[in-house]
């Protein structure tokens, strides 16, 4: 994709992202920022212990079941799934989990769903997980944003992620992968930094810390005292286990594949440095930005081609 049009849809998509948040009307509170350091610095950020999902199949494909790391509210305690089985013997394959990216409902919805044949033919299962706060788990009643609900959100997210891998593998599944859009590859980054069980990840278009490339529309839209006291939270945050580049994976680098969007107006330069960071794993650098990535013709099968033989035992 030519780079005008690539940025183009970059911006066009976060500007409507920052118009619907200004509908929403919900403020940030940074009065609870220590609070947030010392939970990411503590124990229960991501808990050495991690039990299977107790899944509950409400239609052929799609699952539920109860938080291991619940919240305050009672609709984002239940994690929402799908589960495309590749054939009645399925526990017999590999499984890959797709994890979407924050508020991307295109590819929730549309995009993965329709990447579901090629995943069946390259002989994989395909699982697709609701993260927390987005889609059926939306909490309409929050008014006030604070960094402690935001960083018990990312907790939370890893737990649910390492309970399905879990119970994939206890079906009988002889590996579970992840593949991470955007958020979802933060999500996946900091799985693999706890959780050795995973045969692979696949994080395209990660955020790998709080500080982006670029701010977005309604981050630039900030009093310049509020956003200086962004600016001093993303760097406070940064100093904590959520900040990729200060980890390291427990899967081997052999494992790990990550794609960079070259013309990408947010995260352009995390892979890079995730990519430094842990010891150069394999990484690709392709011709989108942040959003057309979804639309790259081929980029489905080069990774699952990718995966393959690091999902076999």
């Amino acid at each position: 994709m030519i780079a005008p049009l690539a940025k183009f849809i970059d911006e066009c998509v976060f500007q409507a992202n920052a118009v619907r948040l200004s509908f929403r009307k919900v403020r940030m509170d940074d009065s609870k920022l220590a609070d947030a350091i010392e939970f990411l610095n503590g124990p229960n950020f991501i808990r050495a212990e991690s039990k299977p999902a107790g899944l509950e199949f409400t239609s052929k494909i799609h699952f539920q079941f109860p938080s291991p790391q619940p919240c305050e509210f009672a609709e984002n305690n239940v994690v929402h799934g799908r589960l495309y089985r590749r054939a009645k013997d399925w526990q017999r394959f590999p499984t890959v989990i797709l994890l979407h990216g924050g508020g991307d409902s295109l590819s929730h919805r549309f995009g993965f769903p329709l990447k579901v044949p090629v995943i069946h033919r390259a002989g994989f299962n395909a699982a697709i997980l609701v993260a927390p706060y987005a889609f059926q788990r939306r909490v309409r009643r929050i008014e006030k944003l604070d960094h402690l609900l935001m960083v018990e959100n990312i907790g939370q997210a890893v737990a649910e992620i390492r309970a399905l891998v879990g119970w994939l593998l206890g079906q009988g599944c002889p590996s579970v992968a992840l593949i991470g859009l955007s958020l979802g590859g933060w999500f996946a980054g900091i799985t693999a930094t706890r959780d050795s069980r995973l045969a692979a990840i696949v994080l395209a278009m990660p955020r790998v810390r709080w500080e982006l490339t670029r701010e977005l529309p309604q981050v630039r839209s900030l009093t310049r005292e509020a956003f200086e006291d962004y600016k001093t939270a993303c760097r406070a945050l940064d100093r904590t286990p959520t900040n990729l580049t200060l980890t390291q994976p427990v899967i081997p680098k052999e494992h790990i594949l990550l794609i960079q969007g070259r013309y990408d107006l947010v995260v352009a330069e995390h892979a890079e440095k995730l990519c430094q960071a842990w010891k150069q794993p394999e990484i690709w650098r392709l011709p989108h930005s942040h959003v057309s990535g979804i639309f790259s013709p081929g980029i489905t099968s080069r990774v699952l081609d990718w995966l393959a033989p690091r999902m076999k035992k």
